[in-house]
């Protein structure tokens, strides 16, 4: 129990019971000095602070403290996480804790693989599944830049085949006006189709496949789509595929631009990619 919420039981005690202040104390386990101690009222900036706060928190109740410090402090607001950390717990803003994963290791543990080295050097594909209010199974695809950390679709419909992986594929292409050099992805059956293989060569896209059985070699697809079912499917129903498109392309737009990723020390992922393509633009 808090001191403040010790205060109060004091309070309750003497005007209740008629005990004297130093009994009532004693019975809530209260120091005199620490009952008698006149609390400050927090400044206005501090109020502000907690209203932001808890303004993140109702926003994305999935998010934790550090990256409501991250919204704060690019506002403005706040400088010191420590400041953030206690006025997060103070509001009794905690995410429930959640248990940790046994780590997975399978027969590729400890080998190299291909890690991305620049933007849309290596983009990430994969399938989710969730449940619509109607019972049906709207089916996602995931892709996402590894080095980015950026999400390039999360495109729900009924059901997924090799064409129509590929034609997505070809859209973010056109309408990106960027293409990936190579793609990383598991061995099912659209992915592993003469369709997608096609695409691949004729376009001169390397394929990166995982071993059958080891979704950890995808490591980042399956971090984000983590993410993407804690922080969203886990809060969203869909009274159809169309809200679905829609809700997620608002969700896609936001981790993009809005969210910071720990990852890419709190940048925002299309922040991340402007800042390394300024970068090595001047050193070239």
């Amino acid at each position: 129990m808090s001191p403040d919420r010790r205060r109060r039981a004091v309070v309750v005690l003497v005007e209740r019971f008629g005990v004297s202040q130093r009994r009532a104390c004693r019975v809530v386990g209260q120091h005199r000095s620490v009952q008698q101690y006149a609390p400050q009222r927090p400044d206005g900036d501090e109020q502000r602070l907690r209203a932001r706060l808890r303004q993140i928190a109702t926003k994305h109740p999935r998010w934790g403290w550090r990256k409501a410090h991250a919204i704060a402090k690019s506002e403005g607001l706040v400088v010191n996480p420590k400041r953030t950390h206690r006025l997060w717990k103070d509001e009794r803003l905690q995410r429930p804790s959640k248990t940790r994963k046994r780590l997975r290791l399978g027969p590729g543990a400890g080998q190299r693989r291909m890690a991305a080295a620049r933007p849309d050097h290596v983009w990430a594909l994969d399938y989710q599944h969730d449940l619509a209010v109607d019972g049906r199974q709207p089916r996602f695809l995931n892709v996402i830049d590894e080095f980015t950390r950026e999400a390039l679709a999360t495109r729900p419909r009924r059901s997924w085949n090799a064409d129509q992986t590929t034609g997505l594929l070809d859209e973010l292409i056109v309408t990106t006006g960027r293409k990936p050099e190579h793609i990383r992805m598991d061995n099912g059956p659209e992915l592993t189709s003469h369709a997608l293989a096609d695409w691949a060569r004729f376009g001169s896209v390397g394929t990166v496949f995982i071993e059958p059985g080891a979704p950890w070699e995808n490591g980042y697809c399956e971090s984000f789509n983590g993410r993407f079912r804690d922080e969203f499917l886990t809060t969203e129903t869909f009274g159809s595929l169309l809200e679905a498109q829609v809700l997620a392309e608002d969700w896609r737009t936001e981790y993009n631009t809005y969210r910071p990723h720990s990852a890419l020390s709190d940048l925002t992922p299309e922040a991340f990619r402007m800042h390394w393509e300024t970068t090595h633009h001047q050193l070239s």
